[in-house]
């Protein structure tokens, strides 16, 4: 082993400085004179950005902040466009984009100072040495219909079973939420989660067992929930927490189910963006997201896991259900090709 495997890495620093900086209070300057604060974020977010985080942060900072909903790739290309000259301060991306991001060297990395709820957040929601962090992760389980199946599905193998011939969906592998098939297939095949997503062979033999199953392959989920509703579809998995939650809530024949070999934890990543016009208020603003209180707040609403350590797991699902994380820098190198193989192997 040479002498630099004994270098600590930029999160052990982190993490260690942290714990002796949290309990600094909001810089006084901030608090002096009302400032303009720019977040870009997904549209979806709007709502509860703008009815719970907003009134906070501007109550807490005197700040007023402008939250510009759009798709994480059109934050990317503003980013892009306005290098060396950046009108937003943060962004609220999914993490194949920031990934992107990082390479393009548009990030800011959050350090122990500027943001000290790092130090209460769970490490595998902290990438690349901080150069982003999740405030909340969606969870995949799967969405089954209420009415046609008295009995929930307990394992993710219940979707291959042959009595649901023609009455499964599914994701494609071009949306998120379609990715981590390909890891339960892994998973179901007896590999590891880290085996499954390094080596997806094993994944994509035991997909073609799932083919006579399927009743389509979606890309857009409204249809696909259309068709779970109405009862022609008995399940859906991968399914969103985020979606499927709140279609249950609005009163559809459907719930969502962690199953036995644990659920998968989707990215919702924050940012200072590098050059950032209200730095210090840029790295309150990700502090506030960090926060137990806030993410408190959101969890419910949102229907996802917070990734502060003092916020509880959303009630039924169980404190030692396994959370798998997905690594997204590999999904990064080799999406293309993976969709490439489905799409061949997988078409209806």
């Amino acid at each position: 082993m040479d002498a630099t495997s004994f270098r600590p890495s930029r999160r052990s620093l982190l993490r260690g400085a942290l714990a002796g900086t949290a309990v600094l209070s909001a810089p006084a300057i901030l608090r002096a004179q009302t400032k303009e604060l720019v977040v870009g974020g997904a549209a979806g977010h709007k709502p509860w950005v703008e009815n719970i985080v907003v009134p906070a942060f501007e109550k807490k900072y005197g700040a007023k902040v402008i939250f510009e909903g759009t798709r994480s790739l059109v934050n990317l290309e503003k980013m892009q466009k306005n290098k060396g000259s950046q009108y937003m301060s943060v962004v609220q991306m999914d993490d194949p984009v920031m990934i992107l991001a990082v390479k393009e060297d548009l990030l800011e990395p959050l350090t122990a100072a500027k943001a000290p709820n790092l130090a209460k957040i769970t490490p595998a929601a902290i990438h690349m040495d901080g150069m982003w962090a999740n405030y909340l992760q969606p969870w995949l389980g799967i969405a089954h219909n209420t009415k046609t199946m008295s009995t929930p599905p307990r394992s993710w193998a219940e979707m291959f079973d042959p009595k649901y011939k023609g009455r499964i969906v599914i994701p494609s592998l071009q949306n998120t939420e379609g990715l981590p098939l390909l890891f339960v297939a892994g998973l179901l095949s007896g590999l590891g989660i880290d085996a499954a997503q390094a080596d997806v062979e094993a994944g994509f033999k035991k997909l073609a067992s799932l083919k006579s199953n399927l009743l389509t392959i979606y890309t857009q989920q409204p249809q696909a929930y259309n068709l779970l509703e109405q009862g022609e579809a008995s399940m859906i998995g991968p399914a969103m927490s985020s979606y499927a939650l709140e279609r249950k809530a609005a009163g559809a024949p459907i719930d969502l189910v962690a199953p036995a070999e644990g659920v998968f934890a989707m990215p919702s990543g924050i940012a200072v963006i590098k050059g950032a016009p209200q730095s210090e208020l840029a790295f309150a603003y990700v502090n506030e997201l960090l926060g137990a209180e806030l993410q408190a707040q959101l969890a419910g609403p949102t229907y996802s896991l917070a990734t502060n350590t003092a916020v509880p797991r959303p009630a039924g699902l169980a404190p030692d259900l396994k959370i798998h994380q997905i690594d997204w820098a590999n999904v990064a190198a080799k999406r293309n090709d993976w969709i490439t193989r489905w799409d061949r192997e997988m078409a209806l």
